[in-house]
């Protein structure tokens, strides 16, 4: 049967897009995680169809990502198939920018500098894609992606047909938006309305932005961004620093010294390691400040 779905794959995708047994931790900035039984990168809505139709054919659960730099892949991986979104079409026209799911922030940053478009800038340095941008509402700087999304065309994969949401919606919320919540759909490309500015002031920000990052965040270190969601009149980060927590390790996962928000590999880090310390990290800030703090990062697979 594994041969079957494999060569129905190949025949969709092409054999340079597929992958049996393919290990996640090529695939999540954190460098961690099991393998995927199937691994597929879809590069346009029709692969993306056919895809999913061969998935319900063989009763294979799906499992979408973007870049993999929001998740924790588990050491026993994935079943079924990983597609990965690489649909990277996009469109400017004066202010109004479309956008493929699969676009890199960091490289959509990069064209609109070129084009003098601001209003992005707070985004060019998150390591992810415009879906997974999109779904997790993801932000810096004091602003978020439902400041600039207008609407977001996606596959309802129950039935396999593309449907459009505007802003509202799309349920924004910190971190979080319609898409979270139903995993069924699948980004493919949203429009973003932004402003004509000064392609000088432009690329100001972004290197205040990108020294920042460095300053404050251990962007040398494989990781999955920030690991707790900020908390309702709380510092998370600072709740972690004060438990003392800065710097402690368990197996190859640390926290890192320069920001206590972030989990950091060390090299060998494997999922129970990240796992071990995550469990760990909440229970001493729970001891010392009765407060519950929550996951930022997907934790997937097995």
């Amino acid at each position: 049967m594994e041969n079957s779905i494999f060569e129905e794959l190949c025949k969709v995708l092409g054999e340079q897009k597929i992958t049996k047994n393919e290990p996640m931790s090529n695939h999540t900035t954190f460098k961690i995680g099991g393998k995927a039984d199937f691994f597929a990168r879809v590069t346009t809505i029709c692969e993306l169809q056919e895809t999913i139709n061969i998935a319900k054919k063989y009763n294979l659960p799906i499992t979408v990502i973007g870049n993999g730099s929001n998740i924790l892949v588990r050491d026993n991986g994935i079943r079924g198939i990983v597609i990965q979104i690489g649909i990277e079409n996009y469109n400017i026209s004066s202010d109004i920018v479309t956008v493929g799911a699969g676009v890199k922030l960091s490289a959509l940053a990069q064209k609109l500098l070129k084009e003098g478009i601001t209003g992005f800038e707070f985004a060019s340095g998150i390591p992810g894609t415009i879906g997974g941008a999109v779904k997790m509402n993801a932000g810096a700087y004091g602003k978020e992606m439902c400041n600039i999304v207008e609407n977001t065309k996606y596959l309802d994969t129950t039935n396999n047909e593309i449907k459009e949401l505007n802003n509202n919606e799309q349920e924004f919320e910190y971190r979080n938006s319609i898409f979270s919540k139903h995993k069924e759909y699948i980004i493919l490309e949203t429009v973003l309305k932004l402003q004509k500015g000064k392609q000088e002031e432009i690329k100001e920000k972004m290197q205040e932005y990108m020294d920042k990052r460095k300053q404050t965040q251990p962007i040398q270190y494989p990781n999955a961004g920030s690991t707790f969601k900020r908390g309702n009149g709380y510092i998370t980060a600072k709740l972690i620093d004060e438990s003392g927590l800065k710097g402690y390790s368990f197996g190859g996962a640390q926290v890192s010294s320069l920001h206590a928000g972030f989990i950091i590999n060390k090299g060998n880090a494997t999922a129970e390691d990240v796992l071990q310390l995550i469990k760990h990290i909440q229970n001493t800030v729970y001891e010392k400040f009765n407060i519950n703090i929550d996951l930022e990062i997907e934790v997937i697979g097995e």
